[in-house]
């Protein structure tokens, strides 16, 4: 994707973003697009290499972003080390985008505890940690705004897919969000999720490599167009949330999904 630089103009001028999951698919764009509309971008991923990559990709489009690599989002002390640093940098938090996500897959009838577990920890975890970690910053910013990003596994089950455990995490993350729009509003935070489809990702891409056996075929038929989203269509859906324009909304759950939840 061609990114041009940003402008003093941009609808983040000035907003201090930190951004999870930087290292490749919805990250890196939400980065580059971000930092686009002018945001101080602050990446981290547990991925260093793809980090990298993406802070050098963000430079290349003529802007700017401080990566911090690796970054283990289930660990308290990694969180509050990255945290600190943006402050440091930046002074303040104005924007957390929980963006990160590492599920693993199994039949619910076989799934092993440590599977489970893992899927929570790096589902759900991953974005209980940051947000309480960054949460007086964002208070203290007078217009705080978290992004989390579920999934319409949070809220349709899937035949084809054995994703029991990513549909209890992302279930949380949607009812998690709408508790910390609740709590937020009282020192003015707003928080918003966005549940994505199919998306035109790394990991993605593997399952739609296996052609006629592929476990998302039913989810990408089912949309409008018949096709994958891409990241960038996530990316500008969070790009409004983190926006003044949608200065009025909370505890909001935008279904990016190609219309695959609905359409019968």
């Amino acid at each position: 994707m061609n990114v041009p630089a940003s402008d003093s103009k941009g609808r983040l001028a000035g907003k201090v973003a930190l951004i999870t999951g930087t290292g490749g698919g919805q990250g890196r764009e939400a980065a580059r697009i971000f930092a686009r509309e002018g945001a101080l971008v602050v990446g981290c991923d547990i991925n260093a290499e793809g980090a990298l990559e993406t802070a050098a990709l963000v430079e290349n489009d003529g802007n700017e972003m401080l990566s911090i690599q690796p970054v283990d989002l289930s660990v308290r002390a990694e969180v509050e080390a990255w945290v600190e640093q943006a402050v440091e940098a930046h002074g303040r938090v104005d924007i957390l985008y929980n963006n990160a996500s590492l599920p693993r897959f199994a039949p619910f009838a076989e799934m092993s505890d440590e599977d489970f577990r893992f899927t929570i920890q790096n589902e759900l975890d991953v974005c209980w940690i940051p947000t309480q970690v960054a949460w007086p910053h964002l208070a203290a910013s007078g217009s705080g705004v978290v992004i989390n990003v579920a999934s319409v596994a949070g809220i349709v089950g899937l035949r084809t897919l054995p994703e029991a455990a990513h549909s209890a995490s992302k279930g949380a993350v949607i009812g998690l969000t709408r508790q910390l729009a609740a709590e937020g509003a009282a020192v003015g935070i707003r928080v918003n999720c966005i549940s994505p489809g199919v998306i035109n990702s790394p990991p993605v891409q593997e399952l739609l490599a296996l052609g006629e056996e592929s476990p998302l075929n039913s989810l990408v038929d089912a949309t409008a167009s018949g096709k994958p989203g891409e990241p960038e269509d996530v990316v500008y859906a969070a790009l409004y949330f983190g926006s003044d324009e949608a200065k009025w909304v909370t505890g909001a759950h935008l279904v990016v999904d190609g219309g695959a939840s609905t359409i019968i």
